[in-house]
């Protein structure tokens, strides 16, 4: 076996006790020391040669700092989002919305849908950029409180060719926005205040992106009572929940005027809820 393949499966078993995922870890840790990509590595690792710097990579992710946060990305749908300290990094769970939001565009009578987007809670651009990669026609808007969080969002658009198309400002949810979207996407806090969290997102990921007060719905009570103002007549707003906060939700948008379907993660985990006009 040679040197690097060792190596990964070595920092494996040291990382298995700190990550759900242990050989994804150091398979993309030994990729990013060596400037390549996973792929590339795996494809043929007898080629490379172990750089010093990978042993710095794994210490620094068995003091459970996150995987995204060392190699300064996270892939997320088809696009590359960087990411960094300060900024909640995007899971592959909440691709369900944009899943969600393709579904719903299949519809009788929605060809060029949608034309307008917004994305409350936009951290890096996550669902806004990956939705506006998938509709060309499309143009939107990404909110957030964090300036730093809009810093990358920002960035991101740059990098992905999309800030023509994409505008980013700071907010407190819907406060001050009077345009009205087809197309609402929203990944809220949503943690309970004593829920216990792995020590890479307590330790690491910002805490004003992931709890709602004591039963994680506040944020929800706050931007759900706004989306009947912003949505377009045939438009759909779609949020990320807790995957026991199905019902709760629900009553909040029925209660707000909206019929409520959900759309499961690949887990089996209720992930998305579709609003829509009655």
């Amino acid at each position: 076996m040679d040197d690097v393949a060792r190596s990964i499966r070595a920092a494996a078993a040291r990382l298995a006790d700190v990550s759900d995922t242990p050989r994804l870890d150091a398979e993309l840790l030994m990729a990013h020391a060596l400037g390549t990509e996973r792929a590339s590595l795996l494809l043929d690792p007898a080629r490379f040669t172990v750089p010093a710097a990978f042993e710095a990579l794994v210490a620094r992710r068995l003091a459970h700092e996150p995987v995204a946060y060392i190699l300064g990305y996270r892939d997320f749908w088809t696009i590359r989002l960087a990411v960094g300290p300060g900024v909640l990094i995007p899971r592959p769970d909440s691709e369900t919305l944009i899943e969600a939001a393709l579904t719903f565009s299949r519809g009788a009578g929605r060809a060029g849908w949608p034309r307008h987007i917004l994305d409350l809670g936009t951290g890096p651009g996550t669902l806004l950029l990956a939705a506006l990669s998938e509709w060309p026609q499309a143009t939107g808007l990404g909110i957030d409180a964090s300036e730093a969080a809009l810093d990358y969002a920002r960035r991101n658009a740059a990098a992905l060719g999309l800030d023509a198309r994409a505008s980013f400002r700071q907010g407190d949810w819907a406060a001050g926005i009077t345009e009205r979207f087809d197309l609402i996407l929203c990944n809220p806090p949503y943690i309970g205040a004593d829920e216990a969290l792995m020590p890479q997102v307590a330790r690491h990921e910002p805490a004003a992106a992931l709890f709602a007060g004591e039963d994680g719905l506040d944020d929800y009570r706050r931007i759900i009572p706004a989306l009947p103002v912003l949505l377009a007549e045939r438009g759909a707003a779609i949020l990320e929940i807790g995957a026991a906060q199905a019902m709760s939700v629900t009553r909040l948008a029925e209660s707000a005027g909206f019929s409520v379907s959900c759309r499961q993660d690949l887990g089996g985990r209720d992930r998305a809820l579709c609003l829509t006009r009655r």
